[in-house]
């Protein structure tokens, strides 16, 4: 069903990534090929988050890596409720493009109201009780104030999954809000068709989404590495630790090629001063933190800082700025998800942090829903 749902979106879902050619199927070759017939066997289609992804090979795996074993595969929590996180942290990082997605599946696996208050940002008004409290706590995790003030959703083991998903969509989003526009349907459909055809996507969406992946099957696209100390959220769960082990050290690896180590410094030194609120609609913060870098550095400083922190501010004049000292669509993919996975990374260990949960049972008199 994936390879012949990919044949019939793909001239669609081409169309929709900007600022870089995608590596078409037919022209695949090594890793690309790899996950590209994963993508198709567990998502169900060449989705264009993935495919934007494909001009830089160790990003693509790492992207699909941190999604497949957090949303796709099985485990503890049930699709729908990720489904809850993925919608509520793109809705909280203005991501439009996710939160049709994913709200949409959601939908789709669980028809009702649960994913349209989620999208409205009244999670306090859905009814299912679990459901209400992963939306609020995915939400709130955006920040760091908000994000310690909220106790985890569920018991440890289980909110040990819905942070990996928190976490992939941090980086997910930034990605998407670069290279996507802000929905998966073209912009000549009607307003009044767009509800419809959405919903229409769920239900296509559905029967994939009711598969539960067997956990690891993508370590074998990157080499074993090390859990970072910013990812220890995810010890004690060995398919999470795996993908985002190896996730970190493969985009670690392409940001040591892509991103000229001043850019890195000044991106790290601006992140661990921030708290996830939005830096502002201006661009005057982004111009004082790039100009203690050398001119030619400055094009990549700006675009690594605002992917970081504020990537629904790039536009096409700061992508071609880049360009205009690093053309390729290599280097601005893998510079760019350096900078999204540092700041997914950052936003991770504020989840990190919050108080354990007491069981839902002691909470609302009946079992956690997984």
């Amino acid at each position: 069903m994936g390879k012949v749902l990919s044949r019939v979106t793909l001239p669609g879902t081409l169309s929709q990534v900007r600022h870089v050619t995608p590596v078409r199927p037919r022209q695949a070759t090594g890793l690309v090929t790899r996950v590209y017939a994963q993508v198709e066997r567990d998502f169900g289609m060449l989705a264009p988050p993935m495919l934007l992804h494909s001009p830089a090979p160790e990003a693509l795996a790492a992207s699909w890596s941190i999604l497949r074993e957090s949303l796709l595969a099985g485990g503890l929590v049930s699709r729908p409720v990720k489904e809850a996180v993925a919608t509520a942290v793109s809705l909280g990082n203005a991501c439009p493009y996710c939160v049709d997605v994913h709200s949409a599946t959601m939908d789709g696996l669980v028809p009702g109201h649960h994913a349209a208050e989620i999208v409205n940002g009244r999670a306090e008004a859905v009814t299912d009780p679990v459901v209400r409290r992963v939306a609020a706590w995915a939400r709130a995790s955006g920040t760091r104030e908000t994000a310690a003030r909220h106790e985890a959703p569920l018991p440890a083991e289980q909110t040990r999954e819905l942070a990996a998903v928190a976490v992939t969509f941090q980086y997910l989003n930034r990605m998407v809000n670069v290279f996507l526009g802000d929905s998966p349907l073209p912009p000549e459909v009607p307003d009044r068709a767009r509800g419809g055809l959405m919903r229409l996507f769920g239900l296509i969406m559905r029967p994939a989404a009711r598969r539960n992946g067997v956990p690891g099957a993508s370590f074998d696209l990157l080499p074993a590495a090390p859990l970072p100390g910013d990812l220890s959220w995810a010890d004690g769960a060995p398919s999470l630790a795996g993908a985002f082990a190896r996730a970190a050290a493969a985009v670690d690896g392409v940001g040591r090629r892509s991103v000229p180590a001043p850019v890195r410094q000044m991106v790290a030194a601006e992140l661990a001063a921030w708290n996830g609120e939005p830096p502002g609609l201006g661009r005057a913060w982004v111009t004082g933190a790039v100009s203690g870098l050398a001119p030619a550095h400055r094009p990549a400083g700006r675009l690594a800082l605002l992917t970081a922190m504020a990537s629904y501010q790039v536009d096409q004049t700061v992508i071609e700025e880049f360009r205009s000292g690093t053309p390729g669509d290599r280097a601005l993919v893998e510079l760019t998800s350096w900078a999204s996975m540092a700041a997914a990374r950052h936003a991770g260990t504020w989840m990190s942090t919050a108080p354990l949960a007491r069981t839902a049972e002691h909470r609302d008199g009946g079992p956690p829903l997984t």
